[in-house]
């Protein structure tokens, strides 16, 4: 049985690589000197920095555990160049809506979504809508607040 795959930008992948060396090579030794430096102070039960510490110790490595099982699992995807016109995972798409209130979206994986950007899960509703599509296209988006009409403006990678 093949598992599936998750995928991500390479930008995007390249975040989460860097974010696990910062953690582990940067941030997790600093917290561990500090940690050595509170628990030297004596008594732990009533000592807030210790406590502070291991509780952000804790975190980071939580997170390390996370983001090294995730970085593993993720399959980096580079954009397409072979139909610059037709919309695929990782475009940047400008639509007009029904109300022509203009959009920008951008097409990534669930691990880069950002609303306030614009990077929308290539599993949204609206990236499914939009995909394989090309300039000038009308989409008909299902959403949970009902259908929505988009009109593609542009793509770029």
């Amino acid at each position: 049985m093949s598992k599936k795959r998750d995928y991500i930008t390479r930008e995007g992948w390249q975040r989460l690589a860097d974010e696990l060396d910062y953690l582990w090579r940067d941030k997790r030794p600093h917290v561990v000197r500090c940690l050595a430096d509170a628990a030297a102070e004596g008594d732990r039960s009533e000592n807030a920095e210790y406590i502070y510490r291991k509780k952000e110790l804790r975190e980071i490595d939580r997170r390390v555990r996370y983001l090294g099982k995730r970085v593993d699992e993720l399959t980096a995807v580079a954009p397409r160049t072979d139909a610059p016109n037709t919309i695929f995972f990782g475009a940047w798409v400008d639509v007009i809506d029904d109300t022509d209130a203009r959009h920008r979206y951008r097409i990534v994986g669930a691990d880069e979504t950002d609303g306030p950007t614009g990077a929308i899960s290539l599993h949204s509703p609206v990236a499914r809508a939009l995909l394989g599509r090309s300039v000038g296209d009308v989409v008909l988006v299902e959403l949970p607040a009902g259908q929505r009409e988009l009109e593609v403006e542009a793509i770029t990678y």
